[in-house]
């Protein structure tokens, strides 16, 4: 238990301080950059410019999926090119400030860059990819509402999502002070989580037997890497929760290959996001949209293994 404890003030020492300067690039990140935004500027571009952008948005905008459904709802509506909301849509999860500070903090500036670089490139190829396959006709029939801008499905549901403010003429001044506040409330609520995966982390570390893990995700199994990328999925929080959890882990032995399909198949398959694509995408689109997830995660952690393992 002494272990346990002693491993769990290590990742609040290291991990917290990172997560609230985190917190407050987040806030200025959405005071700069807010959903309506990204839905304007992606709107002009078509398939190959139009992905590496929709990519890059994704992943520089600290949005969750009840922000990135509806910019995604709206671009579609719009007549985005499918092959470019999906470039948004799987940069999104994977990518944000977050997840890059906190990756820093756990793994080092190498591992995070490498992260950041190999699923962008996954979500344009990806994007491309799936814009070739004609699947345009598993989209829903989109409406918007006009009061909300949330995207509604033709089905008789509607997308539970946060409405996008309103944009107002503002100063820096006032920006920063704004970002302030949202950072101390995104962090005061998602400052359980952390602790979650931190604690987690913490049991895993000491409390798991080393010889399960290696068994389950060693590099003697060769199914390790996509067996991650799976698992992943149900026990996903929320990206604040999943670092320390896979810190824990690579502190196991586990190649940080196999920790890394584990983040990424967490943070696009997990059960809330299915959930909101669901209201978007026919369920052929939905089950290609998870399918492509794993795969990102799997080429990600065993592009990792290969050259940083």
């Amino acid at each position: 238990m002494a272990e346990s404890w002693a491993f769990f003030v290590h990742l609040a020492i290291t991990l917290i301080p990172l997560f609230i300067g985190a917190s407050f690039v987040v806030g200025l990140a959405q005071e700069y950059v807010p959903p309506e935004k990204v839905e304007r500027e992606l709107q002009g571009y078509d398939e190959g410019a139009g992905n590496v952008m929709a990519a890059g948005f994704g992943a520089v905008t600290p949005f969750c999926s009840c922000s990135t459904v509806p910019v995604l709802g709206g671009l579609l509506q719009a007549g985005a090119p499918l092959g470019l909301s999906f470039s948004f849509l799987l940069a999104s999860p994977m990518v944000n400030e977050i997840a890059v500070v906190l990756l820093l903090g756990t793994f080092g500036f190498e591992v995070a860059l490498w992260y950041v670089v190999t699923t962008v490139v996954a979500a344009i190829v990806g994007g491309i990819v799936i814009g070739r396959l004609g699947l345009a006709d598993d989209v829903k029939d989109i409406q918007l509402n006009d009061e909300t801008s949330q995207p509604v499905a033709t089905d008789g549901g509607t997308v539970e999502c946060c409405a996008p403010s309103p944009e107002t003429q503002t100063t820096h001044r006032e920006h920063f002070e704004t970002a302030a506040r949202e950072a101390r409330t995104f962090f005061i609520d998602t400052l359980p989580y952390l602790i979650l995966g931190m604690t987690i982390g913490a049991l895993v570390h000491s409390v798991v037997p080393v010889g399960i893990l290696q068994a389950v995700l060693g590099p003697q199994n060769p199914l390790a890497v996509p067996l991650a990328a799976l698992f992943g999925a149900p026990i996903y929080v929320s990206m604040s929760a999943m670092l320390p959890i896979a810190g824990a882990l690579h502190e196991q032995g586990i190649a940080i290959g196999t920790v890394l399909a584990f983040i990424v198949g967490g943070a696009g398959v997990s059960i809330p996001n299915l959930i909101l694509l669901n209201k978007l995408f026919k369920r052929r689109l939905l089950l290609i949209y998870a399918g492509t997830v794993v795969a990102t995660g799997v080429v990600v952690g065993l592009s990792f293994n290969a050259f940083l393992g």
